[in-house]
């Protein structure tokens, strides 16, 4: 490391510090999301042109730097065969903040929510008796969390984006230790999981050729579950799944009208 500078930001006025960084004392989080190569391949293209003018930031932690934003910068300066990348050093304290931080591509739900596990887990292995509703300031949403849970564990292919809405209306932190609250997101999961193959077979016994007809039966069977405009449900968890599973079950294609196309 080679520090460039020292200056305080202006708005937590912490003192950080601009820096060279050695290519290979620079590591990424297994938490961060998946590298996009698309991105990183545009990034690549313009920093060829511009040069590399957005440091990445880092934490520096355990004799290594890791990168808390800006993963794809790095990859793509990396492969351009640069040995040194400018970074802002930042505190510890911030090292799981990174879902803050997601700038230069905005992530999508199942981005989210695969990173929202990620996250999790690294924090259930640090300390497994912190409350998971403690840790509200690190997780956007708590649904991320069993949305998470679903496509990492049980389903990769699972598309978290159907769900988003109806899962919102029923989730929340909870007031467990995570050595408790993990399993129950498990739980939560599995549920899911379960309504996802009955939304599965509904589509097949349809016979459509559009996946994106799934979203459709999902929201149509939260809709005869709740109603058309539902913003509150109060039921738990487990027993606005049952219902909407009990919804989808008696959905027939005559339900979805005859206007019914995403072409």
């Amino acid at each position: 490391m080679r520090e460039i500078a020292s200056f305080q930001e202006p708005v937590k006025n912490r003192t950080l510090s601009l820096c060279l960084l050695d290519v290979k004392e620079v590591e990424i989080p297994h938490f961060q999301r998946d590298l996009s190569e698309t991105l990183k391949e545009r990034l690549k293209t313009a920093i060829e042109k511009l040069g590399f003018l957005v440091p990445i930031i880092v934490v520096q932690r355990e004799g290594k730097f890791y990168v808390i934003d800006g993963q794809h910068r790095f990859f793509a300066l990396r492969e351009l065969g640069v040995d040194e990348i400018l970074a802002i050093v930042v505190g510890e304290e911030l090292y799981h903040y990174f879902l803050e931080l997601n700038t230069e591509k905005p992530p999508n739900v199942k981005e989210k929510s695969k990173q929202a596990y990620r996250l999790y887990m690294e924090l259930f292995k640090e300390n497994d008796s912190q409350l998971e509703e403690d840790l509200i300031d690190y997780f956007e949403k708590p649904e991320y969390i069993t949305l998470g849970f679903t496509i990492e564990e049980l389903e990769p292919k699972f598309s978290a984006s159907f769900y988003e809405s109806f899962v919102s209306k029923i989730d929340k932190f909870l007031r467990l230790p995570l050595s408790s609250a993990v399993e129950e997101r498990r739980n939560r999961a599995k549920a899911l999981f379960e309504l996802n193959r009955l939304v599965n077979e509904k589509y097949a016994q349809f016979g459509w050729d559009n996946a994106l007809l799934k979203g459709e039966i999902i929201k149509k069977a939260v809709q005869k579950a709740y109603g058309m405009r539902v913003r509150v449900i109060p039921d738990d968890f487990y027993t606005a799944i049952e219902k909407v599973k009990s919804a989808c079950e008696g959905l027939s294609s005559e339900d979805f009208g005859d206007g019914l196309s995403l072409e």
